[in-house]
């Protein structure tokens, strides 16, 4: 049903915790299956340094979370803009139908925390 990198993603998630000092914070929610995801993002001159996550949900939406903050370390905030649900469903070899919705969670992670970026006046 899933593939080996989601069941790695899941068995041994990287980057898991929160960024005391974060500079942005998103916030994500399927309220369908009850999944959530809070991230957090360490930013600096616009690129991200660290991104940590902490989620509530099945195996595929820790496996998602945890791909997405492998992909975001390393990227300007609009590269990360760029990442969509299908790139990080993607990055796992595939998601099975019925759990895209856990892809989608990562990709609204995403947009919370660099809205809540923006918020905090760093544009």
């Amino acid at each position: 049903m899933y593939t080996p990198q989601v069941m790695d993603h899941f068995q041994n998630p990287r980057n898991v915790g929160d960024i005391p000092d974060a500079d942005a914070v998103g916030l994500a929610g399927n309220p369908v299956c009850g999944d959530t995801m809070k991230l957090s993002l360490k930013i600096v001159d616009d690129r991200i340094v660290d991104a940590k996550f902490r989620t509530f949900g099945c195996a595929a939406a820790i496996a998602t979370s945890s791909k997405l903050t492998e992909m975001l370390i390393g990227q300007t905030i609009a590269e990360a803009l760029t990442i969509t649900n299908e790139s990080v469903a993607g990055a796992l070899g595939g998601l099975p139908q019925a759990k895209m919705h856990c892809s989608v969670l990562a990709a609204d992670g995403v947009r919370a925390a660099v809205a809540d970026y923006r918020k905090r006046d760093h544009r």
